[in-house]
């Protein structure tokens, strides 16, 4: 892992979490952390236990210069595609750092300008660099924490434990019960239904 992609302007790490599920928002985060910081566990959150991202959350908080999280719900998601929602989102975080970056890093190979900010897309930079590393970790227990709250609103989904992922049960659940007013109209919902196909709106 590395503390900074480049070390002569102020650089935040951006990522997203919550693309590739059928229900709820998709949250992104984007983390400032000191130039010298380095951690023995930090890395992609995918790879870290639940216990260890809520541990690591709250000492990127602590030890980040700047930090926030922002989101874009599945309405918006419906409306301009996941891939544009997730850049929104990421655009939402930057724009409520309390210092403002001079260089984004982000995670994966889709990223829409900033304005007036450099950037680079870097393909599975969550596991190379510290900041991203932190985003994924911020916007991964965020977005749980809020699908731990919509599961309250609709126990049936089980989003408490699938956090509105593709999981059999949760599949089993829509083709029971229907969709709620949280799943995402423009994905395939169901393995077996033509009439709600992934649609991909350019």
């Amino acid at each position: 892992m590395k503390s900074f992609f480049q070390d002569i302007l102020i650089e935040a790490g951006c990522d997203e979490a919550g693309r590739g599920c059928l229900a709820g928002p998709v949250f992104a985060a984007a983390v400032i952390l000191p130039k010298d910081f380095t951690h023995d566990t930090l890395t992609d959150s995918k790879k870290l236990s639940s216990k260890q991202r809520y541990l690591l959350r709250d000492e990127i908080k602590e030890k980040a210069i700047a930090w926030a999280v922002a989101s874009c719900d599945n309405h918006e998601i419906d409306k301009i595609n996941i891939l544009k929602a997730s850049v929104r989102a990421m655009h939402k975080a930057v724009a409520q750092l309390s210092v403002r970056p001079e260089f984004l890093i982000i995670d994966g190979n889709y990223f829409i300008p900033y304005p007036e900010i450099r950037h680079r897309s870097i393909v599975k930079g969550d596991a190379l660099y510290y900041s991203i590393a932190a985003a994924s970790v911020l916007a991964k227990t965020c977005r749980d924490d809020y699908m731990i709250k919509l599961a309250s609103e609709h126990p049936q989904y089980l989003w408490e434990k699938n956090k509105g992922y593709p999981s059999q049960a949760h599949r089993n659940a829509i083709a029971e019960h229907g969709i709620t007013s949280y799943h995402r109209r423009s994905f395939q919902l169901k393995s077996d239904q033509l009439e709600i196909p992934f649609e991909f709106k350019g």
